[in-house]
């Protein structure tokens, strides 16, 4: 691997995101509290939905990896798609960088953004009462592969779109409908057998719940079999995402 190109190309991509971090990192931070805050005082003096775990406890690692997802789609998304409208994807073309190195450069970007904005939410929600986590190697496992997936679908969707309207599409009919649908806020348990049933094929959930695990040794569903999921899209993904950059698939207009 050129580890220059790789280096240099990841740099930019991080100093898009940072010289703007009030928008790309502190607005979804502050978004995740004023959710906090919100349902907390909804729920207050509810059941516990899992053992000896609060409601306001459980939401917090759910918020965390919901900010996650999103941001670690919208910074290649966005940033891919806006490179290929203004024509300056030419500049990176023409520099010897090889599609594993771009792969790996605009990926390893969103997984920082995620991160750091997962990391912020956590942080600012804490003292709603998260206790100290059960298991680091699972948190850790689930937040870099599920911000590398939401990465690389987003890169995905960068190449596919045409213009922003249709890179909105994804993120409103697709990415929304799933975050909201993956347990960020509720326990599957509590669900009716259909919704149950139609949530173990909501491949967020199973991000979701496996960090969930991490904090609170509690989870909806095995945090092994949870893994298995995670990885299977995150190869799946890969490999599609590889063999389009490799072919120049809408990137040499």
């Amino acid at each position: 691997m050129n580890t220059v190109a790789f280096y240099t190309l990841f740099k930019k991509e991080v100093l898009r995101f940072w010289k703007v971090s009030l928008q790309t990192i502190s607005a979804p931070i502050i978004s995740a509290l004023l959710y906090q805050l919100i349902f907390s005082y909804v729920m207050k003096g509810r059941e516990d939905i899992m053992p000896g775990v609060s409601y306001t406890a459980f939401l917090i690692p759910g918020l965390a990896m919901m900010s996650m997802l999103n941001n670690s789609f919208a910074n290649t998304s966005s940033s891919l798609i806006q490179s290929r409208i203004t024509g300056n994807l030419i500049f990176i073309q023409l520099t010897p960088i090889s599609y594993v190195e771009f792969f790996c450069a605009y990926v390893g970007a969103a997984i920082l953004r995620g991160l750091l904005v997962g990391l912020g939410v956590i942080l600012v929600t804490a003292f709603f009462g998260l206790p100290m986590p059960q298991n680091i190697l699972w948190i850790l496992f689930f937040a870099l592969s599920a911000c590398a997936v939401m990465g690389i679908f987003g890169l995905l969707a960068g190449v596919v779109a045409e213009k922003f309207d249709q890179l909105a599409m994804f993120q409103n009919f697709l990415i929304m409908p799933l975050t909201f649908l993956s347990g960020v806020f509720y326990s599957i348990n509590g669900l009716p057998p259909f919704w149950q049933t139609l949530s173990r094929f909501n491949p967020l959930f199973y991000m979701i719940d496996g960090f969930r695990f991490g904090f609170f040794g509690q989870s909806d569903i095995s945090p092994y079999f949870s893994a298995c999921v995670v990885l299977f899209f995150l190869i799946v993904l890969s490999i599609l995402m590889l063999a389009l950059l490799k072919s120049g698939y809408k990137m040499r207009k």
